[in-house]
C-alpha cells in the first residue's frame, strides 16, 4: 500500500493521451443480483464507444477474489462470482483492432482468481515495490518543490534516513516536516525538521503529559541504554541515532533510533542473530540492573520470537531440525481462509518450539554479557539521560565511544553454549 499503483495508473492515462475510464472493484458488487456484471457491460460498451480507451479498475482483489472450489467454502458469494464471470467474458470478447487497454491494481495478488491471470487476460505483471534510495530521493525532490527548504538540507540524506518508506510515506514526511517548521515559526524546514518527522512517524506522538514515577523513569532509562550500548558494542550493527525516554504513541515509555547505513535485501544468520541481541538487550538491562523483568520488553520480545521462528521454520536455520521449510505463507483464497498450513508430525513441533527457546535464550545470555562488561557505563550513562530525557548527536556519541566492544569469537562461543 502506498508504493503509487493507483499514481501510475493515472500517469499511463495522462501520456497516452485516450479517454480513460477509471473504477473500483468494490463498485461492481451491489446486494442486488446482476447489477455487477450489468456494470461490467456498460463499462466496456462505453469503452469500446470511445476506443481506443485505457480501463483502470483499482483495488482488483474486491472484484477478482478466487471463487471457492465448493460452495459455501470461503465465504463464496453468487453475485460477486456473477460479476466476475461477466468480466472473464468481456476480457474473452477482446478484439486486437478495438484498441482497448485494461491496467488493474491489488495489493494481494496471490488470492486473485487463476483464470484472470492466464495469458491473454492480465498478462503483464508490474511490481510496484518500494522504493530504493535513488527512488526515494527523486519522490523527494516532486514533494518537496512547494516547500521551502533551508540551504543546508540534502535530499540524499533524507532518502538515507527512510529505509523501507513507500512514496506515500515520503509525502506524510514533507507534509510533517513543514507542519514541524511552521509550529516553531521558521521560514524553512531543516534537517531536525526530518528528523523530528520521521520519528514522529515511525515511533509516534510524543506523550509528555504522561508522567512516570521515578522508579519507572529509572527502569525505562536502563532499558533504553541497554539497547544503545549492546549495539555499539556488536560490530555491524545499524548505528544508534538518538535515545529519549519522553514517551511516544500508545504504548513506548522510551524509544532507541539506529539508522541503517544503506538499504539491505538479504541478511545472513548472523546479522539476524545480531539483531535479536540487540532487542533483548532492553531486557537484559533490566535484569542485570534490578534483578526483576517488567513488562517494558513486550513488543521486544514478540519482534525477537517472530525472527527466530522465521529462523527455525522458513530459512532454514534451525540446526539439527536441517535446511527444510516447515512453514509458508498461505498462497491462494482457500489458503486465506484454511491459515498457515502445518505439514510436520508433533515431534517435529516440539522440536521447531525448543529450537526457537535456545535461539532466543542465547541471544539474552549474549546481550547479558555484554552489559554486565559494560556495567558502570550503563548506569552512567542511564543517569545522564535520566537528566537530559534525551541524548542525540555529540552527547551520545560521547557516551557510546566509550562501550567495550565484543570480545572476538564470544557470539560464536553463545551461540555453542546453547
Amino acid at each position: 500500500p502506498g508504493t503509487g499503483k493507483t499514481l501510475l495508473a493515472k500517469a499511463v492515462a495522462g501520456e497516452a493521451g485516450v479517454p480513460f475510464f477509471s473504477i473500483s472493484g468494490s463498485e461492481f458488487v451491489e446486494m442486488f443480483v446482476g447489477v455487477g456484471a450489468a456494470r461490467v457491460r456498460d463499462l466496456f460498451e462505453q469503452a469500446r464507444a470511445r476506443a481506443p480507451a485505457i480501463i483502470f479498475i483499482d483495488e482488483l482483489d474486491a472484484l477478482g477474489r478466487a471463487r471457492a472450489a465448493m460452495p459455501g467454502m470461503g465465504g463464496g458469494h453468487d453475485e460477486r462470482e456473477q460479476t466476475l464471470n461477466q468480466l472473464l467474458v468481456e476480457l474473452d470478447g477482446f478484439d486486437p483492432q478495438i484498441g482497448i487497454v485494461l491496467i488493474a491494481a491489488t495489493n494481494r495478488p496471490e488470492i486473485l482468481d487463476p483464470a484472470l491471470l492466464r495469458a491473454g487476460r492480465f498478462d503483464r505483471q508490474v511490481l510496484v515495490d518500494r522504493p530504493d534510495r535513488a527512488g526515494r530521493k527523486a519522490i523527494l525532490e516532486v514533494h518537496t518543490k512547494k516547500v521551502k527548504l533551508a540551504p543546508q538540507v540534502q535530499l540524499e540524506q533524507v532518502a538515507a534516513l527512510t529505509p523501507g518508506f513507500t512514496g506515500a510515506d515520503l509525502a506524510n514526511l514533507v507534509n510533517e516536516a513543514a507542519l514541524a517548521a511552521t509550529r516553531r515559526g521558521a521560514e524553512d524546514v531543516t534537517m531536525d525538521d526530518f528528523n523530528v518527522a520521521v520519528e514522529r512517524i515511525v515511533a509516534g506522538l510524543e506523550k509528555k503529559n504522561r508522567l512516570l514515577n521515578p522508579r519507572e523513569r529509572e527502569i525505562v532509562a536502563h532499558h533504553e541504554m541497554g539497547h544503545a550500548i549492546v549495539a555499539a558494542a556488536i560490530p555491524g550493527c545499524d548505528p544508534v541515532h538518538k535515545i529519549s525516554i519522553i514517551p511516544r504513541g500508545i504504548g513506548a515509555l522510551g524509544y532507541t533510533i539506529q539508522r541503517p547505513t544503506e538499504d539491505r535485501y538479504l541478511m545472513t544468520r548472523e546479522e539476524l542473530a545480531d539483531k535479536m541481541t540487540v532487542l533483548l538487550a532492553g531486557r537484559a538491562a533490566e535484569q542485570v540492573v534490578y534483578g526483576h523483568l517488567s513488562t517494558g520488553a513486550a513488543d521486544d520480545l514478540s519482534k525477537v520470537t517472530d525472527i527466530a521462528r522465521n529462523m527455525v521454520t522458513r530459512f532454514g536455520m534451525g540446526g539439527a531440525l536441517g535446511p527444510v521449510t516447515y512453514e509458508s505463507e498461505p498462497a491462494g483464497f482457500l489458503g486465506q481462509v484454511a491459515g498457515m498450513q502445518r505439514l510436520y508430525a508433533e515431534d517435529t513441533a516440539r522440536e521447531i518450539d525448543v529450537a526457537v527457546r535456545e535461539i532466543v535464550q542465547a541471544s539474552f545470555d549474549r546481550a547479558r554479557a555484554l552489559l554486565l562488561r559494560n556495567r558502570a557505563l550503563l548506569d552512567d550513562s542511564a543517569k545522564a539521560l535520566l537528566s537530559k530525557e534525551t541524548l542525540a548527536n555529540e552527547e551520545l556519541a560521547a557516551v557510546l565511544a566509550r562501550v567495550l566492544p565484543e570480545e572476538p569469537g564470544a557470539a560464536a562461543a553463545s551461540a555453542a553454549g546453547r
